[in-house]
């Protein structure tokens, strides 16, 4: 018997020294001490260094056991047990140790013919545990360093460096990592392993010295001689094909002192060439975009200067002129050149609100044509298109640098179109000119910092586009949304289109003002006013007047700049104090961006016919001087009120509902772009009022040099199709040949 339970543990401890396999020695420690002992339950269980159990081996316990061992408390309670008690009169604890550590424990229970465990059974599982413990613990070990050896190989697999090991003995490669082969793939030979590549490959180093890589310069490598850092070598095939690599190599010494390995990376200088492409590009267009302006600038201050005898006056401010144009210019560049900066290292912000896309297009369109462009902008934007999320600044600037772009490619006769179209829970802004289609494959490289782009045999095409489309792309992302390029075809032009988040309330898209007069009170409490004035004392005396009502007053003497301010203030009602020895009508009929806005008059001048004039070209009201602050205010008051709900036109079966920007015909309601609702809006204003083709095409397109009637034309018969009127025989739209057009009074209801 003896002998035969020192067989069995013999072959017991030969069985668990043979694996590493955590589950095979706990399962064949159990068994055998349990075996050897004569137990009938044996458990091995191994832990964590905080006591966690890692694993569990049962032996001895049927299926039904083992699911109440499961839960050991529970499975004593309901034996009548408390929770601390044990099940087995007998029981055999032993822990398994290694080298001071516990790294589990072992159990027996339960001697098959009721006896206590002896000694001889405490030494076996004493041995067998100690086995077990050393086992474990090594393969523990053996696991972790399975596991860093893994973690390595991925760092040196994904590593973006390629990275090559090789023998010092036979300077032959071991291993390469991924991005190694990528390299040498550039270099493939057909029919050869990238080992085999490395026989035929030669490099050339910065100095001109050329060899074969193997066994130069890894021949100095591998002898210890040398360690080459960071140093560009010209990696090349007998075909021609090269490479240019930054190269290192690093002797690995075995024991301090014969080399054993050496390791050699490799970096791809590709992108770094074309990186420094595109600098050289980048600054070779901001130069130039410099040079001209400068040169303009240097040029007029010379001839300023070295004129003899001097200028005359007109011919001095003109180089002034000139000089002040071109200094706006360069520092618009700058700007430019900023937000390139900011866009590049992500620290572009914008502060996005509800905005109105018309809105944004009119500034936008204003902006390019002050510039001094003579191309014609032409907008159709739906009347029902919703707001958008937008930094209003930000995207008048894409507009602008839109419309530059287009204006550079296209002839002076062709128009540039803005459309927009709701897309979800975005809205699609396209700008469109029909000058040089973009070819597909160039999209992408129009939103590069700089390009350039030729045609074929020398045919111009895009061509130093400066930073303009860089900065739309940034500005855009910035704002959630995307820009894409497009063309219909051959001489079709190209068409861009970004998107932008649309807000929650939709509104108009006209751009209108009556929009903003509908309440009294703008959202700071107090109704903006803007006055116009000419002297001193009638500003003091309407400021302070204004302000002790609680209106808003925004002040300006800028006869010349009032779009801009009426742009960018949004004013609700405007005092005009026209300048001495006029009468504000010009102002008036010259400006389209006071046909909505209610506008009361101040002047000293108090005939009758001047009153009436005013009135009848769309003033409002109109005070002489002086007058007292009571009457200011009320006027003011009740300019607003009449303006802030307009009653519906009606006219038979047409009715133009202002407030809700609907129009039906006989209760059918009649879908109108922007455009076509603004041009019979203007129209419906001031009744049996004949408009001419110079006064509409101010009001409506904001055009005082348009002499062109076939425009007006155009837009009449489109709207007389859609409202169902016989142009033989019209009851809406009145023609008064050879002067313009004119609506009848609407019924009174």
């Amino acid at each position: 018997m003896l002998r035969e339970r020192i067989s069995r543990l013999r072959g017991a401890i030969s069985r668990i020294g043979a694996t590493l396999d955590p589950d095979t020695i706990l399962r064949e420690v159990v068994e055998n001490t349990r075996a050897l002992t004569g137990a009938r339950y044996g458990v091995v269980a191994t832990t964590d260094l905080t006591g966690e159990v890692q694993e569990l081996v049962t032996a001895g316990f049927t299926s039904e056991e083992r699911q109440q061992l499961a839960d050991l408390p529970a499975y004593l309670r309901s034996l009548g047990h408390s929770a601390e008690a044990a099940g087995s009169k007998t029981i055999l604890e032993t822990p398994l140790r290694h080298r001071g550590y516990i790294v589990g424990n072992l159990f027996l229970a339960e001697k098959e013919d009721g006896r206590e465990f002896t000694g001889e059974d405490e030494d076996v599982a004493v041995l067998l545990a100690s086995q077990a413990a050393a086992v474990v613990a090594n393969a523990r070990t053996y696991g972790s360093e399975r596991r860093a050896l893994a973690d390595l190989e991925a760092v040196f697999d994904t590593s973006p460096v390629g990275v090559a090991v090789f023998d010092a003995g036979n300077a032959r490669p071991v291993s390469l990592n991924r991005e190694a082969k990528r390299i040498l793939q550039q270099l493939q030979v057909p029919g050869r392993s990238p080992e085999e590549l490395l026989e035929v490959l030669t490099c050339r180093r910065a100095n001109g010295l050329e060899g074969a890589l193997d066994p130069w310069p890894l021949a100095r490598a591998l002898s210890g001689d040398e360690t080459l850092r960071a140093e560009e070598i010209v990696l090349q095939v007998p075909d021609g094909r090269s490479v240019t690599t930054l190269l290192s190599a690093t002797p690995i010494r075995s024991g301090g002192v014969e080399v054993g390995s050496v390791v050699v990376t490799l970096q791809d200088l590709a992108p770094f060439e074309e990186l420094e492409r595109l600098r050289t590009e980048f600054m070779d267009m901001v130069s130039h975009e410099l040079r001209g302006p400068l040169a303009s600038i240097k040029g007029s201050a010379a001839t300023v200067l070295g004129a003899s005898p001097g200028l005359d006056p007109a011919e001095m401010l003109h180089f002034f002129h000139i000089i002040e144009e071109q200094a706006d210019h360069v520092r618009r560049l700058i700007t430019d050149l900023l937000d390139a900066g900011r866009i590049a290292t992500g620290t572009l912000s914008v502060t996005p609100e509800p905005s109105e896309v018309a809105v944004l297009v009119d500034q936008a369109r204003s902006m390019f044509l002050n510039a001094g462009n003579r191309h014609t902008v032409q907008t159709d934007l739906p009347p029902d298109l919703p707001r958008v999320m937008a930094d209003g600044p930000r995207i008048v600037q894409v507009l602008s640098n839109l419309f530059s772009n287009a204006a550079r490619y296209c002839p002076e006769s062709s128009p540039i179109r803005v459309a927009a179209v709701r897309d979800g829970v975005r809205v699609t802004i396209s700008v469109s000119d029909e000058g040089r289609d973009v070819p597909t494959e160039l999209a992408p490289r129009l939103r590069r910092k700089s390009m350039g782009y030729v045609g074929a045999e020398g045919e111009q095409g895009f061509q130093a586009s400066g930073l303009g489309l860089a900065i739309c792309k940034g500005l855009v992302e910035a704002h959630g949304g995307r820009i894409e390029v497009g063309s219909g075809g051959a001489s079709q032009g190209a068409t861009f289109a970004f998107t932008l988040p649309a807000a929650d309330e939709a509104v108009d898209a006209s751009g209108s003002a009556p929009t903003s007069l509908r309440s009294s009170r703008g959202e700071s409490g107090s109704t903006p006013v803007l006055v116009v004035y000419n002297d001193l004392q009638t500003l003091c005396f309407v400021r302070d007047a204004l302000g002790a009502a609680g209106y808003s007053p925004i002040i300006t003497d800028g006869h010349q700049e009032l779009s801009g301010v009426i742009r960018t203030a949004k004013p609700h009602l405007i005092l005009l104090d026209p300048l001495p020895g006029t009468d504000g009508i010009e102002i008036m009929e010259s400006l389209c961006e006071l046909s909505d806005l209610p506008i009361i008059v101040i002047s000293a001048f108090g005939r009758d016919e001047t009153i009436a004039r005013a009135l009848e070209i769309g003033a409002v009201d109109y005070i002489v001087k002086p007058f007292s602050p009571t009457e200011l205010t009320t006027r003011v008051g009740s300019a607003l009120r009449s303006r802030a709900e307009p009653d519906p036109f009606v006219l038979r079966d047409l009715t133009i509902d202002y407030e809700e920007r609907r129009v039906t015909v006989a209760g059918r309601s009649v879908r109108l772009t922007a455009t076509e609702y603004k041009f019979l809006r203007v129209l419906s204003y001031y009744p049996r009022r004949v408009k001419t083709y110079d006064y509409l095409s101010r009001q409506v397109w904001g055009d005082p040099e348009s002499r062109d009637p076939g425009r007006v034309r155009t837009y009449v018969k489109k709207l007389r199709q859609k409202l169902g009127d016989d142009p033989t025989r019209p009851v809406y739209i009145l023609t008064d040949r050879g002067v313009g057009y004119r609506m009848d009074a609407p019924e009174d209801p």
